[in-house]
């Protein structure tokens, strides 16, 4: 009998350790342990209260993470991506208000590789949204070394860190009062359970400024890591410090025993996926998620 319960906080590492078993490096690029572990700058407990697990017995069969009110991702085991009838729990269980798992109105879900849920989702109205491309690296070639300054930064020391992340993703000016919950947000990262397999990198310019920065989390020795986040100061775009860091990121994954670096991105955001290659990053078949109307 299938059960869907919340992860606890203990429970949490051990959902972890699952998503790592389910990764290798020609599955799909699904849910990451990474991926928890950067929700969990949020906190340990917020973390567990977004996750979702499947299970039968002491199985677990599939696991969610609710990464804002409006998107639900997924990974599942590698033998049940064609399980129909957990494909119908899952299908029954987002769509129930009580369950809690999405907010009524426009949301997405994102879900690859599982041809049970694609089929649960689209018989429920969900619709394909735009593409992303996953892209891979393998970490048993070599990787060119980057001729720039690599720093390894601790929680505590990021403002120049969050800056640069704000700058390239919002491109606003950074409140002091949310550039403190940001570095707390590292702070509360590394009390949980993830933040060991984690490296927060730095690139920084001949001037000693912090122009490129990037997170890795490693899911164990043989499997894929990931690089989440990857961004570039906007006053510093076109110098290819985008690329030099992400050789940097896949250098890092390499020294921790991954056997691949992956990543995803809007397929619509082709400078971001032209970065990736020119740092030896393979893109994959686009996929889509899913999507629900207001």
């Amino acid at each position: 009998m299938i059960r869907t319960r919340t992860s606890g906080v203990e429970e949490l590492e051990h959902v972890g350790q699952a998503l790592a078993q389910w990764l290798s490096d020609d599955g799909p690029v699904q849910l990451h342990p990474g991926d928890l572990g950067w929700h969990s700058l949020k906190g340990t407990p917020a973390t567990a209260d977004a996750v979702r697990v499947w299970s039968n017995d002491e199985r677990i069969l599939a696991v969610s993470l609710l990464d804002g009110p409006g998107l639900l991702r997924f990974a599942v085991h590698p033998e049940h991506r064609d399980d129909a009838v957990l494909a119908q729990r899952i299908g029954d269980d987002v769509a129930a208000p009580d369950i809690g798992m999405l907010a009524p109105g426009a949301a997405v879900i994102e879900v690859r590789g599982v041809p049970a849920l694609d089929e649960s989702l689209a018989a429920r109205g969900w619709s394909l949204d735009e593409p992303w491309t996953p892209l891979r690296r393998d970490l048993r070639l070599p990787i060119e070394e980057p001729d720039i300054r690599i720093e390894s930064i601790a929680p505590g020391e990021t403002e120049d860190w969050w800056r640069v992340h704000w700058s390239a993703f919002r491109g606003t000016r950074l409140p002091a009062e949310r550039l403190r919950n940001l570095i707390d947000g590292w702070g509360r990262a590394s009390e949980g359970p993830f933040f060991d397999s984690a490296r927060i990198l730095s690139a920084l310019n001949e001037s000693g400024e912090t122009v490129a920065v990037t997170a890795v989390w490693s899911a164990g020795e043989g499997r894929p890591g990931l690089i989440e986040p990857m961004g570039v100061h906007r006053e510093q775009r076109g110098h290819g410090y985008g690329t030099r860091v992400t050789r940097a990121a896949a250098t890092a994954l390499r020294d921790m025993g991954s056997s691949s670096a992956s990543v995803a991105t809007e397929s619509s955001n082709m400078g971001a996926v032209a970065t990736y290659v020119s740092a030896g990053f393979e893109a994959m078949t686009p996929v889509r998620d899913w999507a629900r109307e207001d």
